[in-house]
């Protein structure tokens, strides 16, 4: 696999960038590289203290990251009270006091990297595009005093252990739901070699220093995924940024314990997920409700959790959402009951081979029948009734966009396997989804085609 790795002179040749600026030194661009694009991702490594990984990440991704944050842009702007003045405020004012030392320098270093191919993005736009899943709709509504509006469903998800699997050793999976428009550029691998910590090999969004559709692993044998709260309300403006937190967790933790203790410290309550976590080295596994006021941790060495956004624990869901457990047609629901019939079905053969069963799968529990659409483990909202999932916002075309799975063996190499598009087989035509829908024109311009892509493996490069 040809590797460009991090000089100006080669990366002005493997992006099309004239170098403004002279070249950095060794300590900034150390053997940092981007490889060809496979099956639709980009497979990116990154080494070195905070400010070198940073510097790494801006320099060779400069065009994917201004074009993610053109998207970005658009999703927190479109329709919306505010311009993009504001959320680069809030990232000075109200997040940046809350950000760690080592992860500022990789921010700084982000936007230096970015400045030296020329990009007109500054540190603050880092800041707000890495703030991005929880400046709306949580921050805002903390911020500007109003009712919150419900945030998307993202995701589904599920992790199995002991008797569950088929060699009695965990077993990870996740698709990640997204509009189409920012969905599309979820499609790099990062392979991360911090000069402390433990290595980290991740999927993730060009600019974003955490996964923020959080699949990953561990060079300490963790595999770590989520999917969000559905209906979730709350934000704490004085506590840690998700995405902080997030990045912290993936990198240095060693245990479920550990994972836990990161992710609590300094709860902001923003992006509130639903962590499945896979300690590889023991064979336990974990789900950690994560809410604001409320805070769960299960975990065994013979079981499985799975994620489908539906709240699990009742006083969460009574406190801090207004999802209706006993409502069976909600996406949520009907997900969560599938994905428990799947896992009872094939108890004792959880493999790969379920995984990518699990995240493809059009089976809607509600209307008891196949058909891809909202309530699929694979979702295509975009095949829904339109408006009928009222609490979403006005995003557009939206669904499974990427899926990633892994077992024991995968997670002992520091490998996991990933498939662009949806895993099912459909893919979706920006044309045509214009054509038939012309209230998303808005989107028009930035709406690409999201073709289904073969499973691929990756692994942390040597």
């Amino acid at each position: 696999m040809k590797r460009f790795v991090l000089s100006l002179a080669l990366l002005s040749a493997a992006v099309g960038v004239v170098a403004l600026a002279p070249p950095p030194d060794l300590a900034k661009t150390g053997r940092g590289f981007r490889e060809h694009e496979r099956n639709g991702w980009i497979y990116v490594r990154l080494e070195g203290a905070p400010e070198a990984i940073g510097f790494q990440h801006g320099s060779l991704l400069r065009p994917e990251i201004e074009d993610a944050y053109a998207v970005i842009r658009l999703d927190l702007t479109h329709d919306g009270p505010h311009g993009w003045d504001y959320f680069r405020t809030a990232a000075e004012r109200d997040f940046w006091p809350h950000v760690e030392e080592q992860y500022r320098k990789e921010l700084q270093g982000l936007a230096e990297g970015l400045r030296s191919q020329g990009s007109h993005l500054d540190l603050w736009d880092v800041v707000a595009a890495n703030a991005w899943l929880e400046l709306s709709p949580y921050y805002e509504a903390w911020r500007d005093h109003t009712p919150q509006k419900a945030p998307p469903e993202h995701c589904s998800a599920f992790v199995a252990t002991g008797s569950y699997t088929r060699d009695h050793h965990i077993v990870i999976g996740h698709n990640n739901w997204s509009s189409y428009l920012d969905g599309s550029r979820w499609r790099i691998i990062f392979d991360i070699r911090p000069s402390s910590g433990y290595r980290v090999l991740m999927d993730g969004m060009p600019g974003l220093i955490h996964s923020g559709d959080d699949f990953g692993i561990n060079s300490a044998g963790l595999a770590i995924t989520e999917t969000t709260i559905t209906r979730f309300t709350g934000f704490d403006g004085n506590g840690i940024p998700e995405f902080v937190r997030a990045r912290k967790a993936m990198q240095y933790a060693s245990s479920i314990d550990d994972f836990d203790r990161i992710m609590r410290d300094g709860n902001n309550g923003g992006y509130a997920n639903n962590w499945l976590v896979a300690d590889n080295k023991t064979g336990e596994i974990a789900s950690l409700e994560l809410g604001l006021k409320n805070v769960t941790l299960l975990r065994t060495k013979d079981g499985y959790f799975s994620g489908a956004n539906f709240p699990v624990n009742p006083k969460l869901i009574r406190e801090e959402t207004t999802f209706d457990p006993d409502d069976k047609s909600a996406s949520a629901a009907a997900r969560h009951i599938r994905a428990d019939q799947l896992v009872a079905r094939y108890k004792g053969r959880i493999d790969l081979a379920f995984g990518r069963k699990y995240l493809s799968d059009h089976y809607d529990s509600f209307d008891r029948k196949v058909q891809p659409g909202e309530r699929t483990l694979c979702g295509h909202i975009d095949l829904s009734a339109r408006g009928s999932m009222p609490w979403q916002p006005p995003f557009g075309a939206s669904g499974t966009v990427q899926a990633k799975v892994a077992d024991s063996r995968l997670v002992s190499r520091m490998s996991f396997s990933a498939a662009m598009g949806h895993p099912c087989g459909i893919r979706f035509n920006a044309v045509n989804h214009i054509r038939e829908h012309p209230s998303d024109s808005w989107q028009q311009d930035l709406l690409r085609d999201i073709p289904s892509r073969p499973w691929t493996t990756f692994s942390a490069s040597r």
